[in-house]
């Protein structure tokens, strides 16, 4: 597991009842998590505009002015509580790679939706299989989870096998569960539970 240092006191991290305490920042040699800014707008919309990472991805914008919901999105799992996601950036920030977090936060079930992109210009450069450790090992250790889902697309197959590689299991398929541009999709599920 990668051996991460916090830039915050590791007794200011998110109390898990609460998630009160500060946004919990991240780093690695090679990579920032950190809490979304203003200025993140135009990176978001590259992403979330792009055909190749909207492709297996629940949402897509088609204007900057579009994209705000996606920014309200974040905001709002943390004032909520319901969730928490990082940008992920280069040590000098200089670089905005993508994005990664937890959704869908249950509370009463302990339990929340695991979810990324990143911009396919940094594509097979191991960012994710950096990042998602961190991801999980937060989820479970400070946020007292059990439980942690992926909803993937069943024709995601590069998504599918970087799941099996972080230990989730895949549990089954939600066949025609969703309407996406107009056609049904089938959803493979992926858990991993907190041993």
């Amino acid at each position: 597991m990668t051996d991460w240092t916090s830039v915050v006191n590791q007794k200011t991290l998110v109390d898990r009842k609460t998630m009160s305490s500060p946004f919990p920042i991240y780093k690695t040699n090679r990579l920032v998590l950190r809490q979304f800014k203003e200025s993140d707008l135009e990176n978001v919309f590259l992403g979330l505009s792009d055909p190749a990472v909207i492709k297996y991805y629940g949402v897509h914008y088609t204007s900057r002015e579009e994209t705000q919901k996606q920014m309200d999105w974040f905001a709002d799992l943390e004032k909520n509580r319901t969730g928490i996601w990082w940008a992920v950036c280069s040590p000098d920030q200089s670089i905005f790679y993508g994005a990664a977090g937890l959704n869908s936060l249950n509370r009463e079930h302990m339990k929340a939706e695991l979810g990324c992109w990143i911009l396919p210009a940094y594509w097979g450069r191991g960012i994710m299989q950096e990042v998602m450790p961190f991801i999980i090992d937060y989820a479970f250790k400070f946020l007292g989870l059990h439980r942690i889902e992926g909803l993937v697309e069943t024709e995601n197959v590069n998504c599918k096998k970087a799941m099996a590689k972080m230990d989730f299991v895949h549990e089954g398929t939600m066949r025609e569960c969703e309407i996406k541009n107009g056609e049904w999709i089938s959803l493979d599920i992926y858990a991993r539970i907190n041993d």
